[in-house]
């Protein structure tokens, strides 16, 4: 009997602990179906941190956030590096977050890369991403530090990853286009954390 109690005590703790080190997922709801993601808070704390506390604060529920920017092959004529995804958030322009900018997290630090389905901040000067982000269709290795995408070299910083919906990813990247910029945005109505 002493030997079965520890052993469900021992089950008990391993239990609690593999909770415990499971990575924070959330669910990005549009018309379009939901896209659920895996958030790296461990491995890219400045970025999943933020990202999270915009969850948490309601940054992209209230019809404020879109899916508005799709990359795919044949829309980038004048990039010789070419990328695919897709980009959304709210337009730091035209949306009032008062949402702080993120200090730039490579993927050097980090040690993640941008595969098919990572989430990874959209940013103009290092340190400058805040609430807009973008989801990889297929691997996307000149979007890592030392990429040649942005003429910089920084690359972007890779906090998360799809792992329910790309299927929607894919659909909301085939829709109509103006110079990358979807000819009607895809609403993003709710982001919420579901672990």
């Amino acid at each position: 009997m002493k030997s079965l109690t520890i052993a469900f005590s021992s089950c008990l703790l391993v239990s609690s602990c593999q909770s415990l080190q499971r990575n924070p997922r959330v669910t990005i709801a549009t018309p379009m179906g939901n896209i659920e993601a895996e958030i790296y808070e461990k491995r890219a704390p400045l970025s999943a941190g933020a990202f999270l506390r915009n969850v948490d604060k309601g940054i992209y529920n209230g019809g404020r956030a879109k899916f508005y920017r799709v990359v795919r092959m044949d829309n980038q004529p004048h990039n010789t590096v070419k990328i695919e995804v897709v980009q959304g958030g709210v337009d730091r322009d035209t949306g009032d977050t008062n949402v702080p900018y993120i200090p730039h997290e490579t993927t050097a630090v980090t040690g993640l890369t941008h595969l098919d389905g990572s989430l990874s901040m959209a940013r103009d000067q290092p340190g400058t991403a805040n609430t807009e982000f973008s989801i990889c269709i297929g691997p996307q290795p000149e979007l890592d530090f030392g990429g040649r995408r942005n003429p910089d070299g920084q690359g972007f910083a890779v906090f998360g990853r799809v792992i329910g919906g790309m299927d929607v990813v894919r659909r909301i990247q085939k829709l109509p286009e103006t110079g990358q910029y979807l000819d009607q945005t895809v609403p993003i109505t709710e982001v919420r954390r579901t672990h």
